[in-house]
């Protein structure tokens, strides 16, 4: 993902590619196996994503597998909110370089929502349209804090349009398909050591794009109480372009660098956001019992492939690997119907890390991650429900060796990283 542009220069012979791989190697950080987030205030936050290909039980199956629109027999809208409550802090060791603090909770909880809706055209043909943040997150550590010459704060939000349709081939066949518009955003900062002791300098980045991908999906129905859903999701493109902005710097490294004319001049950062396929089942095992469950490939090393280029007077092009690695999913779910107003719900889940330990950064503290869910829904009227689902997301203690060419290095761990997603959706069926 995205880069950090981290100064600190030594001597006055420095080449701009060593630059360039001390600013542009920083991905914000997120969640998810990787960045994905499968919680975006709808139900399936009550079954920590299980089933999520095949539920299709309101209109997120818009977005979750859009062959899933067939198996609504009416028009309906689902709106969501999703406020978190997260935890991330930091504790360095003696091999830490820098002096500072603990960088604080540096999680920061974005609250976040969904509005997805669907048009019954016929028995076979189904619209829909939907609006989420699947891909994003925000790190926020304290301005003084040990790791300030990597990372003071990154922000990346990907918030996605999709408009899709949905065809009955048979009694046992439906596919979908939907255009997947994804607004980008990206912001980060850094401290910047000055050539001469005393106040830090700082450099921020920041930039809006758009890219735009698809999503296919097919849903098998073997007969009335089950379900196979098998969905993908292409990659999205996305190029930022913006200059760098230093404050605070003192005299010699601006003048080092106006002399190599990076001052002024546009940095062309190049992520994709990966591709995903998930296959998923739903079986009623009674009139009050239903099992869900789901395995997710998601292709992060792709995404670690960072094109980066500056269009100075000297103009330079790479690739940066981040040694990101593709991750794995596989989550079960339990719903039981208590009446017929009222189903319960509940879940759990395992993603494999997107780093290994060697490889993980302070913008890019993920490690395998542990999801228990439970879920409520209510009928009040023959048009309206309403849920309430809760998330727990455990990633626990994180080490991390982190330095640079300059002789900046970070040593510690990041303890008890967790986060508390609370989700209410509204569903209107007309």
């Amino acid at each position: 993902m995205q880069p950090v542009l981290c100064v600190r220069i030594r001597n006055f012979s420095f080449s701009l590619t060593a630059l360039m791989l001390c600013f542009l190697t920083e991905p914000a950080a997120v969640r998810a196996g990787g960045y994905f987030l499968y919680e975006v205030g709808t139900p399936d936050t009550g079954l920590a994503s299980a089933g999520y290909a095949a539920r299709a039980q309101d209109a997120s199956t818009v977005f979750t597998n859009s062959a899933g629109m067939t198996m609504l027999d009416h028009s309906q809208v689902l709106a969501g909110v999703q406020p978190l409550y997260t935890h991330l802090n930091f504790a360095q060791d003696r091999s830490t370089s820098a002096r500072g603090t603990d960088g604080g909770n540096a999680l920061v909880p974005l609250p976040s929502g969904s509005f997805f809706y669907v048009y019954s055209l016929n028995s076979r043909i189904k619209l829909g349209f939907g609006s989420c943040t699947y891909f994003g997150g925000a790190l926020e550590y304290n301005l003084n804090w040990v790791g300030r010459y990597f990372l003071q704060g990154a922000t990346i939000l990907g918030t996605s349009f999709i408009p899709a349709a949905a065809y009955r081939v048979n009694d046992w066949l439906s596919v979908g398909g939907g255009v997947n518009v994804m607004i980008g955003f990206l912001r980060e900062k850094a401290a910047v050591r000055n050539l001469r002791p005393g106040q830090d300098g700082q450099v921020k980045y920041q930039d809006y794009t758009v890219g735009v991908g698809g999503n296919v999906g097919f849903m098998i129905q073997p007969d009335a109480k089950t379900r196979i859903g098998l969905t993908y999701l292409t990659p999205v493109d996305l190029n930022f372009s913006s200059i760098p902005h230093f404050r605070n710097t003192g005299p010699v490294l601006l003048t080092l660098l106006r002399r190599r004319g990076l001052l002024g001049s546009p940095v062309d950062l190049g992520i994709t956001v990966p591709q995903e396929v998930t296959v998923s089942f739903y079986r009623e095992l009674s009139e009050r019992f239903a099992l869900l469950g789901s395995v997710n490939w998601q292709n992060w090393s792709q995404f670690g492939l960072v094109g980066i280029s500056i269009n100075s007077v000297n103009p330079r092009s790479l690739t940066q690997n981040l040694n990101y690695d593709d991750t794995w999913q596989i989550a079960a779910g339990l719903q039981y119907k208590v009446s017929p107003e009222l189903m319960l719900s509940a879940g759990f889940a395992y993603d494999s890390s997107m780093v290994s330990d060697g490889d993980r950064t302070v913008s890019a503290p993920v490690a395998a991650q542990y999801r228990y869910a439970g879920g409520v829904q209510y009928q009040w009227t023959e048009h309206l429900r309403t849920g309430l689902a809760y998330e727990f997301m455990w990633q626990g203690k994180m080490p991390l060796e982190q330095s640079r060419r300059t002789g900046a290095a970070l040593s510690g761990q990041f303890t008890n990283t967790l986060i508390n997603f609370f989700s209410l959706s509204l569903i209107y069926v007309f």
